[in-house]
């Protein structure tokens, strides 16, 4: 319920704060027993003095330009509240725990900071990346020192086992990374973070695709905002926060899946100079041992002047819902009419919680509910499926061919319905947790076509696909394919990335999958004809 979601807010809130000192602290100590015997005394190497307490230890470090040339030009600090990878402290120190960070040889000490040097463990390591993420002693971590030893010596799982996701060609785009922060088994373990992220690009970028990589199993959605201006960005704390900021930002995606948004040519998001992001991540820890929660998106980009075409994303909810615990199917509406004008519609998606029973959008002409143009229950969106199944945790997007034309006005616009069964002791009303529910839609669009390439049914589709039946499915399923594709090969992926099965040089348009031992959930498939064309779907095995 609202009331619930906030006085969990408020705990967490709380918790955080009444840590501030006691995390600080131990960073602390950890700097004065491993690092104060050089850096301390009359004569502290570099120049660096950590020998003094916590709110000393805070004053020569956070926000501090560092002595060496390299890192100071690179715009690091000594701690750059709440980013690890901008820490030339923690470069220095981490040692190959953070694999976001490549070091460059002219920001190497003139004193090696190894492992065998400073006798860092690992949870002491992670303890400063930790300290770091939530605000270097400014705003606390939520982050017991117990979990991380959990996790380092007792065994934990993580959102990339296989590690780091490949990031782009520098000089085709660049990686951006929430986390890692960490979950406690059980009930326990869910969080929602939001993360201001600056990107200190020098010259406007146009953004033509975003790949996303989450484990798509514990990862409840990743959303991209970036804020209106660099003022109210400078207003923002730095590091992983629990509130949001929707007054301040505009949204650029929202995801579930590990999704590739691949704009239609002649389109892209338009980027000015020194933007600013708010990342949004929400994991929930269904293991039985502490989790370790990534987010990766690799962003393209192209010189300004490029796009004929501004791609808009807008985020709409419906709030003001309270879901009856009778155990009855029980929907709602939001009739959506901004005043946009004509508008065409490239991609859509919606959003529910665990009660979630479906959601659906259509389009309204004259006040008039029109067509059904979205299904969440049916694969790709795309309404009239055989085999409709509806998954909160994996909702689609339904991409447009041509690009859908709507005129948002008064009379005119989309309706969205979402539908749940609250079976539950208590009546459930909107909220951020799992436990509450929330009904809300993903727009993104163009308002001109011109000089936009507009075939865009599926990104990464160039191979005809039919159908794909039953989907979800528990033994097997079959993907019926048109009677011209040729020779093609299969190869399915886990939501990781990892390869775990490959069929090659199929004859025939129709392929059964057989499941064997796969456990259930998210399946990603490429097939791939010898011309080289592509089709990219999923598989949800119950």
């Amino acid at each position: 319920m609202q009331s619930k979601f906030f006085t969990t807010l408020i705990v967490l809130l709380v918790a955080s704060w009444s840590l501030t000192a006691q995390t600080s602290l131990r960073v602390n100590q950890i700097l004065q027993e491993k690092c104060a015997s050089c850096h301390g005394g009359m004569s502290p190497a570099a120049s660096l003095d950590l020998s003094g307490d916590a709110s000393a230890m805070i004053s020569s470090l956070v926000n501090v330009t560092p002595a060496n040339a390299h890192a100071a030009s690179e715009g690091y600090d000594l701690i750059y509240p709440g980013r690890a990878d901008k820490s030339y402290l923690f470069r220095l120190v981490q040692d190959g725990l953070e694999p976001f960070i490549e070091m460059d040889a002219a920001e190497m000490s003139a004193t090696s900071h190894n492992d065998e040097a400073l006798g860092l463990t690992s949870v002491e390591k992670e303890l400063i990346r930790q300290w770091i993420s939530y605000g270097a002693g400014y705003y606390g971590t939520p982050v017991e020192e117990s979990l991380l030893e959990d996790y380092y010596n007792n065994g934990g799982m993580e959102s990339f086992p296989n590690g780091r996701p490949a990031p782009p060609d520098p000089s085709k785009g660049f990686q951006i990374k929430m986390g890692p922060f960490f979950l406690a088994p059980g009930s326990e373990g869910e969080v929602e973070y939001y993360q201001k992220y600056e990107l200190d690009n020098d010259l406007p970028l146009e953004i033509t695709r975003i790949d996303n990589f989450m484990d798509g199993n514990s990862s409840h959605h990743f959303i991209l905002y970036d804020y209106n201006s660099t003022a109210s960005a400078a207003n923002q704390q730095a590091g992983l926060r629990l509130n949001p900021d929707h007054f301040n930002v505009g949204l650029v995606e929202a995801v579930q899946d590990p999704t590739d948004l691949i704009l239609p040519e002649g389109s892209a998001f338009f980027w000015g100079a020194n933007k600013v992001l708010d990342l949004n991540s929400h994991y929930i820890n269904y293991h039985s041992v502490p989790y370790k929660s990534e987010v990766y998106a690799n962003i393209y980009y192209q010189e300004s002047g490029i796009a004929a075409q501004e791609m808009h994303a807008e985020l709409i909810a419906k709030t003001n819902i309270c879901i009856p615990n009778n155990g009855d199917m029980y929907t709602q509406q939001q009739i959506v009419n901004y005043p946009l004008g004509d508008i065409y519609v490239w991609a859509i998606s919606g959003h529910t919680h665990q009660l979630g029973a479906g959601y659906k959008i259509w389009e309204r002409e004259g006040g008039q509910t029109g067509d059904l143009i979205y299904d969440a229950a049916c694969y790709n969106g795309l309404p009239g499926c055989v085999s409709p199944y509806y998954d909160y945790r994996h909702i689609p997007f339904r991409y447009f061919d041509n690009l859908l034309p709507i005129n948002m006005s008064f009379l005119n616009g989309v309706m969205h319905e979402a539908a749940w069964v609250n079976d539950t002791d208590e009546v459930v009303c909107w909220g951020d947790t799992s436990e509450d529910e929330m009904m809300v839609m993903i727009l993104m669009f163009l308002t001109d076509i011109d000089g936009v390439v507009t075939d865009v049914e599926n990104p990464e589709a160039e191979i005809d696909i039919l159908n794909a039946f039953p989907n979800p499915m528990t033994e097997s399923t079959t993907i019926q394919l048109s009677e011209d594709v040729g020779t093609v090969d299969f190869i399915l992926y886990d939501v990781l990335g990892n390869q775990i099965r490959a069929i090659r040089d199929i004859r025939d348009n129709q392929i059964t999958i057989e499941r064997g031992n796969l456990s259930a959930g998210m399946y990603v498939y490429h097939l791939e004809n010898e011309a080289g064309k592509l089709f990219s779907g999923k598989i949800l095995m119950q």
